[in-house]
């Protein structure tokens, strides 16, 4: 088949780029060459800012697609856009959304297809949800043949996947526990989260690019392992073979205290017990099956980033930050507990 990403090079787009050029397929990637040395030989790179409509017009004017896939659209007049260019150009469109989208707080911790989409606590899952309901539209009012894809947590070698981080992503939390500082994990650590391997998800994804019954659906794809967020750290300490030293703080408490947007990333999401029913995704691939264990996928991705000083980005404000409120928090605790006894 012959597929275009807008994108390509992202946690979840370069793995399955990585994976359809393995199996043969006509791959184009539409982005601005930042970051295309990283992927295998094979695709062909059409260099342009998507938003530059006349160049992208005049790059793609002699080329037709089986499947056209955005993993940068996050507003609706992105795809606005995008239906401009490729209407006429692509037999299938999958737009990447966000298991975030799914309503919070949850009714029902099993999460399906079928439960509503809302989220009151982060705009990023709210423009989501508007991007679908535009797609929505034009697949029941003009036949464009759309596909929804909703990931949730998904991580790759280069990516330790965490609750609680910085600006500069999670490097600073495996830092801490390689100095056997102690840690933030939001709550008390024990409602239910969804790790995703990318090579996993880009099975999924790939079996949904030119499958006709995917047309006008929407899709999550995750793994079907749960796991508690303690376990999840417990297992990246495990990886670093140190000890974890876990405070808990409250989701609440995090939100009101960060500069970070712990509103939406935590109360909006990481916060909520979530369980994936992945049933409608094996309806349509049924040899869709995540294989890679978090325990297992998490040890690859330490023993990279550790191997990797490029991978290794520093956050001196989001460490001080960490120090700053358990230094606040356990006087008080031990202030209360001294007071009543």
């Amino acid at each position: 088949m012959k597929i275009l990403f807008i994108g390509g090079t992202g946690t979840i787009s370069a793995a399955i780029s990585k994976l359809l050029i393995s199996q043969g397929h006509d791959l184009y990637l539409l982005n601005r060459g930042q970051r295309n040395e990283t992927l295998p030989q094979g695709a062909h790179y059409l260099i342009a800012d998507v938003n530059d409509e006349e160049k992208v017009t005049s790059l793609i004017k002699d080329l037709n697609f089986d499947c056209v896939a955005d993993f940068i659209a996050f507003f609706p007049e992105h795809l606005q856009r995008d239906y401009r260019l490729f209407k006429n150009k692509t037999k299938q469109f999958i737009f990447i959304s966000s298991a975030s989208v799914y309503q919070k707080p949850l009714s029902d911790y099993r999460i399906t297809e079928s439960t509503p989409l809302a989220n009151p606590y982060w705009q990023y899952s709210r423009h989501k949800i508007a991007c679908e309901d535009y797609l929505m539209k034009l697949y029941r009012e003009e036949g464009f043949p759309i596909t929804i894809v909703r990931p949730s947590h998904t991580y790759d070698e280069r990516k330790v996947p965490v609750g609680v981080h910085g600006n500069n992503g999670s490097w600073t939390i495996v830092k801490r526990i390689l100095e056997d500082k102690k840690v933030i994990i939001h709550g008390d650590g024990n409602s239910l989260w969804t790790m995703t391997h990318a090579s996993d998800f880009a099975k999924g994804f790939v079996g949904l690019i030119g499958n006709i019954h995917a047309k006008g659906e929407a899709v999550h794809i995750t793994s079907d392992e749960s796991l508690t967020w303690n376990q999840i750290y417990q297992c990246v300490a495990d990886a670093l073979s140190h000890p974890l030293k876990a405070v808990h703080v409250s989701s609440e408490f995090l939100a009101a205290a960060g500069p970070y947007d712990f509103h939406g990333g935590l109360l909006g999401d990481k916060a909520n017990s979530v369980v994936f029913d992945n049933s409608k995704l094996k309806r349509l691939v049924p040899d869709f099956v995540a294989v890679k264990r978090f325990d297992q996928g998490i040890k690859e991705t330490i023993d990279y980033i550790l191997a990797h000083k490029e991978c290794q980005l520093e956050d001196e404000v989001f460490d001080r930050w960490c120090d700053d409120v358990i230094e606040y928090l356990e006087p008080i605790a031990q202030k209360i507990k001294t007071k009543y006894n």
